[in-house]
């Protein structure tokens, strides 16, 4: 689990690529505290699992699954990217709930600068916008974020300069995409009551008899 508060910004050194799949090779400096082999970081907002780590750099696979369904198969040696470590118990929940299981991609649509706040907007699919709420909160590209406004087919969210600063988000541009991860409760939820839904009635067994019988 993950918070969606960056530590840092980590470059990708190298991408061996194998027929449905990659392996990533990323540098950073702040997160080697106290890694380990097995441990989980969210890269661009993508739960990778380090497979070989050294003092300033560590090896993830990405399967046919994470290419197809985010953006990371468009990196390339020299590409920035968010790292957070999984979240520990002791420390502060900063953001919201964020799994690193990404629902899909979305791609910036416009960027607004307004005095110190910069307005970035970003289309998706009704795949994803069913999720989305205003004042609820997304991950994109692993950064946890308040959406401002929504429509049928974009959303709005207010970068403060601390993030632009501190993530990658502001270095892309119009038309790249971006990792989305809605909120799993919005999920949950609709889950439940598609279920439910669906879900024939019950006759209810509690009858008159059946609590005289119990001795009601």
């Amino acid at each position: 689990m993950f918070t969606g508060i960056v530590e840092e910004i980590g470059t990708v050194t190298r991408i061996k690529k194998g027929q449905n799949s990659s392996v990533l090779s990323i540098q950073g400096s702040r997160i080697f505290e106290d890694l380990n082999m097995g441990d989980s970081v969210a890269v661009n907002g993508v739960c990778l699992t380090v497979s070989r780590l050294d003092t300033q750099s560590f090896d993830a696979d990405t399967t046919s699954e994470t290419l197809a369904r985010t953006s990371l198969g468009t990196l390339k040696p020299g590409s920035n990217v968010n790292l957070e470590r999984a979240m520990s118990s002791n420390g502060r929940f900063g953001g919201h709930i964020v799994t690193g299981h990404v629902d899909g991609t979305g791609t910036i649509s416009g960027i607004r600068r307004d005095d110190r706040t910069i307005w970035v907007t970003f289309s998706a699919g009704p795949e994803i916008m069913k999720y989305i709420i205003e004042k609820g909160s997304i991950a994109v590209d692993g950064i946890s974020l308040t959406v401002a406004s929504v429509n049928s087919d974009s959303f709005s969210v207010a970068i403060i300069p601390h993030t632009e600063k501190s993530t990658t988000l502001l270095s892309k541009t119009q038309g790249e995409s971006v990792n989305l991860e809605c909120d799993m409760i919005g999920k949950y939820v609709e889950r439940f009551i598609t279920r439910m839904k669906n879900k024939e009635p019950q006759k209810c067994v509690i009858t008159e008899e059946y609590l005289t019988k119990a001795g009601f």
